[in-house]
Formats: C-alpha cells, sequence, structure tokens
C-alpha cells in the first residue's frame, strides 16, 4: 500500500492512497445543520432511514468504522471497541434527534470529543487533502444509521 503523507500547521498527516478522490460522484450541496438544544430534530433526506442499511454502514470497516471506538449488538463482528459507549441500548437512551446530532457533530455537544464528524466537513484539523471539504457520511446514509440506532432498545 502506498502512503502519503503532508505537513499542515506543524501536524504530520498520513492518508492511504486508495484514489479516492476520483471515486467519489460528484459533490452535492449539504443541507446546513439545523440544530435545536441537543439535537437535530429535522431528518436531512426526504426518504427514511432503512435499519439494515445503517447496521451495515455501523459494521463496516471501510466507512462507518463505528465499532473501532464503539461495542454494540453485532456478535459477528470481532474485536469491538471500549473507548466509546456501548451502541446496545442506543434507541432507549437517546431521541432520533439527538442521535442524529451525535452522528453528524458530536463536537457541537462535547467539542473535545473523539468521535469524528461524520456530516460537517468545515472547521476540522488533520484532514488529508482529499477528504477536504467532503463529509464522511452523505445525508442518506447519516439517517440510515440514525435508522438502525433507534432499533437498538433495552
Amino acid at each position: 500500500m502506498n502512503w502519503q503523507g503532508a505537513i499542515a500547521g506543524g501536524v504530520m498527516m498520513v492518508a492511504p492512497w486508495t484514489g479516492f478522490a476520483q471515486q467519489q460522484q460528484p459533490q452535492q450541496q449539504q443541507p446546513p445543520l439545523q440544530v435545536v438544544g441537543d439535537a437535530i430534530p429535522q431528518a436531512l433526506t426526504a426518504t427514511p432511514g432503512d435499519p439494515a442499511r445503517g447496521r451495515a454502514l455501523v459494521a463496516s470497516r471501510q466507512l462507518g468504522l463505528c465499532l473501532l471506538c464503539h461495542s454494540g449488538p453485532i456478535p459477528e463482528e470481532r474485536f469491538q471497541g471500549n473507548l466509546a459507549p456501548d451502541l446496545a441500548g442506543a434507541g432507549s437512551r437517546w431521541s432520533e434527534g439527538q442521535l442524529r446530532l451525535r452522528i453528524a457533530d458530536a463536537q457541537h455537544l462535547n467539542p473535545a470529543s473523539m468521535m469524528p464528524a461524520y456530516y460537517r466537513s468545515e472547521g476540522l484539523v488533520r484532514v488529508g487533502t482529499v477528504w477536504q471539504g467532503k463529509p464522511i457520511m452523505n445525508p442518506q446514509q447519516i439517517e440510515d444509521v440514525v435508522a438502525f440506532l433507534r432499533t437498538l432498545r433495552n
């Protein structure tokens, strides 16, 4: 695997070169986040989230990477994280809007959060050149993950 590194602001950034920029679909305008209190009450898309697609995103070791830090009720995935809250029961602990904000931009609630902003693409640090200005997940993927997490009830 080839590695590409860059220095910005005295911080070394290293990212795997995968041709990501060429594989991306044309960039669509991101709807702005409408935060109310500790939540984003409005869905980011007109299409409801799909829990099965959301589960696949949470389990993905290429896109979501959720299980790098979180553990969850996905028994077929080994080596789950323990740095962040367990996802089991997430649908009981947080509302749909609260989950949406935590996924889209957890740093809005806690600026020191290690959780990446999956939707926000501005004002971030240590972002590889090919990923700058691009969200990790599109609005439908955010809604899919929210739909899955809502199914996780105690």
